[in-house]
């Protein structure tokens, strides 16, 4: 079959690619920018690919006549803008319009459960565009879940950071809300079969798996699995603003997304139509196993996509790969170039484990502490890390930056920063052999806006004079074998 993956490089997305490349469809992935698609999967030579930005109906027309199905895996719930609801409603619209003008025979459709009356902003706008796919006259099959439970995953990720930083949580009531949590292994098998299963078409079904829980059991099992004790203690008075706020300063998560997880999370998200249970009869998971499940991936270090690497967070636009070239004109800049003695290839490796759980090899608190403010001031601080601690593609988070360039063979490294600053900011790290001599180029680069912008670097000179050199001194005298063994540990 030939089928249309859109969000190809999303968390969803990702993770269906190689499932569906398996059974041996011909696969078509629209992505908005091909460089990154190529930069992140393994599969680019394996599929076809096409640029598309469904908010830009003009863009559209690469998709090809000549298909059968299509996945639609696109949504804003993170971008923090906020008329996502005309954008979420404009990206469906563009998207049905186009898929009339092919042979398309299905489009299949992820979102959330909505069974309350009273919806959430965000669960009222995806309900919206399943009315807007419904009408494209395509045969649809909505596939709607609770929280999905994966490693990489917000949901996850937010359970996670909650139970292990928090021994006494003091929580609002929406804790008391009941979720059906499904593993997200589970979630792409109801998806693939569901795959031009004609049983499937234009219905509507519930996905979840075997366990009903209320947000404060789930926080607790987790506390169980992994030996912690916790205690939580709900309260009336904490608001959807003020539990927006408290995630997104003790979790990775920016206040954005926490914002929106928060509205959603007052409506209770449980299973009603699982009549996909007599056309796709599935054992799923539980909870426990879930959770166990996602940490033998996070161990294993083999975490396939993460909510992290999303680009529609509103932090950075999603032609990010244009700022590879870094500028020369109008920006300033602080260069330390550091010679040493040991292989080129042990240094390259602390320089490609940097951030995430090695952290910054000097002076961690400053780094920290700079996160910390930029969370103070709406930005996404340091909570990310790194999807995976062995391995770096172009677009993955790290930290408060966002990787634009990792070359391995030509051992250069190149980071843009996410943080609020006033301006744009570039750290390249990359090795170079001078006069028989490897030495470490480290280059902060700064583009500022105005007068604020150079206030802005100039004040922060004496910190950089020592962090960054403090860093490049470290980078070069570490002992990559010890990391990699704290890393394991």
């Amino acid at each position: 079959m030939r089928i249309l993956l859109t969000g190809a490089n999303g968390y969803i997305g990702a993770r269906l690619l190689p499932i569906l490349l398996e059974k041996g469809h011909d696969i078509i992935c629209m992505v908005r920018d091909k460089r990154r698609f190529r930069e992140i999967s393994d599969f680019g030579d394996r599929v076809t690919i096409i640029s598309g930005d469904l908010l830009k109906e003009e863009t559209l027309i690469n998709i090809p006549h000549e298909i059968d199905a299509a996945f639609y895996l696109v949504h804003s719930m993170s971008s923090g803008n906020e008329s996502f609801e005309k954008l979420e409603s404009l990206s469906a619209q563009h998207f049905a319009d186009a898929i009339k003008k092919t042979t398309c025979r299905q489009i299949i459709y992820l979102t959330g459960i909505v069974n309350d009356q009273r919806l959430s902003k965000h669960l009222t706008s995806r309900l919206h565009v399943e009315d807007i796919l419904k009408e494209s006259g395509v045969p649809t099959t909505i596939l709607r879940a609770a929280i999905i439970i994966g490693s990489g995953s917000a949901s996850f990720e937010i359970i996670r950071d909650l139970t292990e930083k928090l021994p006494v949580m003091i929580a609002p009531k929406w804790l008391k809300t009941k979720c059906q949590p499904i593993a997200i292994r589970d979630v792409l098998a109801y998806m693939e079969q569901s795959l031009l299963n004609q049983k499937t078409f234009n219905r509507t079904f519930d996905i979840g798996g075997p366990d009903v829980l209320t947000y404060k059991n789930m926080l607790l099992t987790y506390a169980r699995v992994r030996k912690l004790k916790r205690f939580i203690v709900t309260l009336p008075v904490l608001t959807p603003k003020l539990s927006s706020y408290w995630i997104n300063m003790v979790t990775s998560v920016p206040y954005s997304l926490a914002k929106s997880l928060v509205q959603s999370m007052r409506n209770e998200v449980v299973c009603k139509n699982d009549q996909i249970k007599e056309i796709i009869p599935r054992s799923c998971l539980g909870y426990e196993e879930s959770l166990k499940l996602a940490f033998e991936k996070i161990e294993q270090n083999s975490i396939v996509s993460s909510w992290k690497d999303a680009l529609n967070q509103g932090y950075l636009e999603t032609d990010f790969m244009d700022h590879v070239k870094v500028p020369q004109n109008g920006t300033l800049e602080y260069k330390i170039v550091m010679p040493f003695e040991r292989s080129s290839d042990e240094v390259f490796e602390n320089i490609w484990n940097i951030g995430g759980t090695r952290g910054w090899y000097y002076l961690d608190w400053l780094w920290n502490l700079r996160g910390f403010i930029d969370k103070l001031i709406g930005g996404i601080g340091t909570r990310r890390g790194r999807t995976s601690n062995v391995q770096l593609r172009a677009g993955d988070a790290l930290d408060f930056w966002r990787v634009l360039l990792a070359d391995r063979k030509n051992q250069r490294l190149l980071l843009y920063a996410e943080m609020k600053v006033p301006g744009e900011a570039w750290l390249e790290l990359k090795i170079i052999n001078k006069d028989q001599r490897n030495c470490l180029y480290q280059t902060a680069t700064f583009r500022p806006y105005g007068v604020w912008g150079r206030m802005y670097w100039y004040s922060m000179w004496p910190f950089h004079a020592v962090l960054f050199k403090g860093m490049a001194k470290e980078i070069t005298r570490y002992n990559p074998k010890a990391l990699i063994s704290k890393l394991n540990t």
